[in-house]
């Protein structure tokens, strides 16, 4: 009786196909996990929406004395505020107040003492001000009862901080740049 012997041994092709049914499961497994990635990936960049909102320009000159205007930037109220010289006057004698004490002159650049512009937000909970309704001659935060004065430092209430000064510049006479 003839025996059959069974071996491990298989031809040379049946273990380079092997070897490529590894390589492809794995290429495949490395592309699954990249596509799974990516929208966490792509979560990360900055809105495109909110790119075009990182600066933005005004002509004060829009603006009369004693006057304010509200614009938007990167989705925040901003006021811009021409003040009269008694305002001015007042906030000047005042020195350092608020908190941190800032004087009139930290709060303003110089040569454009006039005009405020400070983010329209409530340092407490974010309300949004009105002016001329508070005790100091600035504004007013009717949500909790926050005082500022006409330079946007903070008198009375629970706001913790100065109304913000955002970053901007005078650029061409009376064209500010924010941010």
């Amino acid at each position: 009786m003839a025996e059959s012997v069974v071996t491990n041994e298989h031809p040379e092709g049946d273990a380079t196909r092997r070897d490529f049914i590894h390589i492809a499961a794995g290429a495949a497994a490395v592309g699954a996990g990249v596509m799974m990635a990516w929208p966490l990936v792509n979560s990360m960049n900055p809105a495109s929406d909110t790119l075009a909102l990182s600066t933005v320009e005004f002509d004060t000159s829009k603006v009369a004395e004693g006057m304010q205007i509200v614009i938007t930037w990167q989705g925040k109220p901003v006021f811009v505020r021409n003040r009269s010289a008694a305002e001015i006057a007042k906030v000047v004698e005042e020195g350092a107040v608020g908190s941190p004490p800032q004087t009139d002159a930290e709060r303003t650049k110089a040569g454009h003492e006039p005009f405020l512009i400070v983010v329209g937000s409530c340092t407490h909970l974010g309300c949004i001000p009105t002016f001329g309704t508070g005790d100091f001659g600035g504004w007013f935060c009717p949500c909790h009862g926050s005082h500022y004065d006409a330079s946007g430092r903070i008198r009375k209430g629970p706001a913790p901080l100065n109304l913000v000064v955002p970053e901007y510049e005078f650029t061409a006479g009376s064209t500010i740049r924010i941010g």
